[in-house]
């Protein structure tokens, strides 16, 4: 199948092409025809399967077609990160350069001011985070009310950075008659919820199955010593000849403690994170893309926005806490369509972490020791031992009351038995003191 077969206008088509693009995707030949009738939709793709021009090219064709042509925001896309907001604002504009719709990306870390000016000369589209498309309703500076489609993108990272509180209050400024579509990587209960009450008789459509990786992501553990992690990479990078790096860190301090060590060993290395400022950011991501930076260093809010093509080689320095960002990180390579590898550098501490992936993946990912890199501390296969229950201790005020029943029941039972004078009255006042706690 072409794009030719999916009812997009000559416009659109063009756009494509000169994007490079001959074939859809999986998730383009199932979701466009269905956006394009109208339909709700509730969509499971993992990163880079081309789930963006999914949506951007059907929503670009309907505005076209549409016989009103006077400028108000039609359509809004709620994202968890500036960087991909740029991104898809981006490929609104790349795919709609044929025609004359303009959008608008709106997000923190900027002049408001600035966002503000270009809103009052009249916009199509929004690419928006939670947080600045809330300022904007609050300071009544975007007018949501003819609004025709809401899209909801990596709802599941909605989730995980705490913006479904946000989700729901921008909801209530959103007119009930209105197409939906909410794509995700992978479905927790909340996110399912979500959908329930968003959407109205949704097509589901599942391009792959949940929490599943990329076929063309060339997977692969090397155990080493948490003390010489940074020493491997460095070796890696420079013996394996890898360039165009993305490397995860688990931390904000941790990207920029190894970009600067990086940086010692003669490798052209630097970082990307939320403290960076939004200028840093953008400057740091570009210089990436455009090879300027052999290795970026970044955590995994930052780097969602990260859309390279032919990015050949991802690192997880430090594995992620959650096992579904695993899938995050390592499909930023092997993107449409192409080869990628990712790496995982892990330490014996981190056992049951990569247990928790594998148990996700439902696969083993290989092993692989580096020469003169041997762990002294051998990274386990088994599954890590779960720790037996323990008895807990009843709380403070339950061991009172016990202790008060206790106390009564021995009294009762040993009225009949002789006792001196000073141990009954004695106990005559514990039993007051029981009473009256009680």
């Amino acid at each position: 199948m072409s794009f030719n077969n999916l009812g997009l206008s000559e416009a659109l088509l063009k756009s494509v092409r000169e994007k490079g693009y001959t074939k859809p995707s999986d998730i383009q030949k199932e979701a466009i025809p269905e956006i394009l009738k109208g339909k709700d939709i509730l969509a499971g793709a993992q990163t880079g399967t081309g789930k963006t021009a999914a949506f951007a090219l059907p929503l670009l064709n309907i505005l076209q077609n549409a016989s009103s042509k006077r400028r108000r925001i039609r359509v809004l896309v709620l994202v968890p990160t500036r960087e991909l907001a740029s991104q898809v604002g981006e490929s609104f504009r790349e795919y709609g350069s044929n025609l004359r719709f303009k959008t608008s990306i709106l997000y923190g870390g900027v002049s408001i001011n600035t966002q503000i000016d270009k809103l009052r000369k009249g916009i199509d589209i929004v690419v928006a985070t939670p947080g600045r498309l809330l300022d904007h309703l609050n300071q009544k500076t975007v007018n949501l009310s003819e609004l025709e489609t809401f899209v909801l993108d990596e709802a599941d990272r909605m989730l995980d950075m705490g913006f479904i509180r946000d989700i729901k209050k921008i909801l209530k400024y959103l007119p009930e008659e209105k197409q939906n579509l909410l794509f995700s990587a992978t479905f927790p209960k909340e996110i399912l919820s979500l959908a329930d009450s968003l959407l109205n008789s949704p097509k589901r459509i599942q391009v792959r199955s949940n929490n599943s990786t990329a076929d063309k992501v060339i997977q692969a553990v090397y155990p080493v010593d948490k003390s010489r992690k940074r020493e491997l990479l460095a070796h890696c990078i420079k013996e394996e000849r890898w360039f165009q790096v993305l490397v995860f860190s688990r931390t904000k301090h941790g990207a920029n403690k190894l970009a600067q060590q990086l940086k010692k060993e003669g490798i052209n290395a630097d970082a990307l994170h939320g403290n960076k400022s939004q200028s840093q950011r953008t400057r740091a991501l570009q210089d990436f893309k455009d090879a300027k930076t052999q290795v970026l260093v970044a955590t995994d809010i930052a780097a969602r926005g990260i859309d390279i093509n032919l990015l050949p080689q991802v690192v997880n320095f430090d594995l992620p806490y959650v096992p579904e960002d695993y899938i995050h990180r390592i499909g930023r390579t092997a993107r449409a369509g192409q080869e990628g590898k990712a790496i995982s550098l892990v330490s014996a501490d981190e056992h049951k972490l990569l247990f928790d992936i594998e148990k996700l993946l439902k696969s083993a990912i290989p092993r692989e020791i580096i020469d003169g890199f041997e762990p002294e501390q051998n990274l386990k296969t088994e599954a890590p031992k779960s720790r037996p229950n323990r008895r807990k201790r009843p709380p403070r005020s339950s061991r009172k009351a016990q202790k008060s029943r206790s106390s009564k029941s021995s009294e009762q039972s040993n009225t009949s038995k002789a006792r001196p004078s000073w141990r009954k009255k004695r106990n005559k006042s514990n039993t007051a003191k029981n009473r009256h706690s009680s």
